[in-house]
């Protein structure tokens, strides 16, 4: 592919960012599954070290978000993810009722947006109710079995979410490319997000 037929993505920066923080929670989400599937408990061993293993790595998850702040870029897409538009609401609808053809989008579609948002939220309702169940002797039992409850089901529907979220990137090699490259073809930009003016 002409150099001239791509167009940039994502900064150095932005992809340092995702990477960091799909390897964080990877870390969590494996380790989280060898604690409560009692096979893999069996099989991984060492409880007492995954425990540790995994609170350590869901205390640093926010922080590839936190220290991306320094880019200006990213503080862009921050915005951008966080910027609502009509246009947003024709491409839920045409998603909704599987419509073919073309979704208006920006650099972000609606579907990116949703998950952005619903991401942030559950990963810093996952840091409260993990504090609450580290430190136990700052919260009265109640709260603690409160924040045990929403953080174990929490965590199986981030589960879920990010096999969605998985399955998409797989059925799309080119966003991929953008991730790990930071440049899309001039093709794929302008037919999956014709709002997008790189």
């Amino acid at each position: 592919m002409a150099a001239d037929t791509r167009v940039r993505r994502f900064t150095a920066a932005e992809r340092w960012i995702h990477r960091t923080t799909a390897a964080l929670m990877g870390v969590c989400v494996l380790t989280a599954a060898c604690l409560y599937i009692p096979a893999l408990a069996e099989l991984v061993g060492r409880r007492a070290l995954v425990v540790t293993v995994h609170e350590w790595t869901g205390l640093l998850l926010p922080l590839p978000v936190l220290a991306g702040l320094a880019s200006r870029a990213f503080r862009a897409d921050v915005g951008r993810l966080n910027r609502w538009g009509p246009h947003d609401r024709l491409w839920l609808r045409a998603a909704r009722r599987r419509v073919p053809g073309r979704r208006p989008a920006a650099k972000f579609n609606a579907g990116q947006k949703i998950y952005a948002a619903w991401i942030s939220g559950a990963t810093l309702v996952m840091l409260a109710t993990g504090l609450m169940m580290w430190f136990t002797h700052l919260t009265p039992l109640m709260w603690r079995t409160s924040a045990t409850f929403v953080h174990d089901w929490l965590a199986l529907t981030i589960g879920v979410v990010l096999a969605g979220h998985i399955g998409m990137a797989l059925g799309d090699p080119e966003a991929r490319r953008g991730l790990r490259t930071g440049l899309v073809s001039r093709e794929w930009a302008d037919r999956e997000h014709p709002l997008w003016r790189p």
